[in-house]
């Protein structure tokens, strides 16, 4: 037996962390990684399952679940509890993953940033899109905005520190690097990312029966496209068409 005291995290176990007085957050590790996100699907399919009385709204992160609850009719306890026999009991199936192709364009001015990308690198531009396109990423949260998608799976060797202070704002539909990560944006916005590129794809789009295009563990590709293709479907979009390919709708 070891005379020293092993106090590295467990990440086996969740810890419960309250955020005000009515959402409890379970909180599964602290990185980016497909196994956590999986368990964080999991409890999450399993309370939608379940779908206890008091439970207003359940936000999926990359590594935790927020529960939203009312606590006139769902005491913290009690919720505490419901979580942990979920947890105990075989893993629910979350819902299966879809694959989406979403097209991207690549070129100036949709790929805004790629040049200063690629020179922080010391690649050429041509290889950074390559990289980016040959991934494939997951979709583990929105956040920020509504639609704002955030990906891993951005390749090592192109990842790029986020920027120093923020740039000026981007246009809609920015496909955005940073910090190890990818993301999608949906509104125009200052951002301290770097814009990669553009997708003429609503991810956002209120006016559809599900407004929200992917789901949580969902997989994309980019497939590049030109700026003329991006026009294209930028049209096509705006009609209300999903442009991207993905699951028979």
């Amino acid at each position: 037996m070891s005379g020293t005291e092993d106090n590295t995290p467990d990440d086996t176990v969740p810890r419960f962390l309250d955020a005000g007085e009515a959402a409890l957050v379970v909180e599964f590790g602290s990185d980016v990684d497909p196994g956590i996100s999986a368990r964080v699907l999991a409890l999450d399919a399993a309370l939608s399952d379940r779908a206890p009385d008091g439970i207003r709204e359940l936000v999926p992160t990359y590594r935790s679940l927020m529960i939203h609850y009312d606590p006139l009719r769902l005491s913290r306890d009690a919720l505490a509890g419901q979580v942990m026999e979920c947890l105990a009991a075989p893993a629910a199936k979350a819902a299966s993953p879809a694959h989406w192709t979403v097209p991207c364009c690549y070129d100036p001015p949709c790929g805004e940033d790629a040049k200063e990308i690629a020179s922080l690198l010391g690649i050429a531009a041509d290889s950074l899109v390559e990289r980016h396109a040959a991934a494939t990423y997951r979709a583990y949260m929105y956040g920020f905005a509504p639609g704002y998608t955030y990906l891993g799976g951005l390749p090592p060797e192109i990842a790029v520190p986020r920027r120093p202070s923020p740039r000026g704002s981007h246009a809609p539909g920015a496909v955005l690097i940073g910090g190890g990560l990818c993301s999608i944006s949906t509104f125009a916005m200052p951002t301290g990312w770097y814009v990669i590129g553009r997708t003429p794809e609503r991810l956002y789009a209120p006016e559809r029966e599900k407004p929200f295009l992917l789901e949580p563990g969902d997989t994309i590709t980019f497939e590049p496209v030109d700026a003329a293709a991006f026009e294209a479907l930028s049209r096509r979009a705006a009609s209300g068409e999903v442009v991207a390919r993905g699951p028979a709708r």
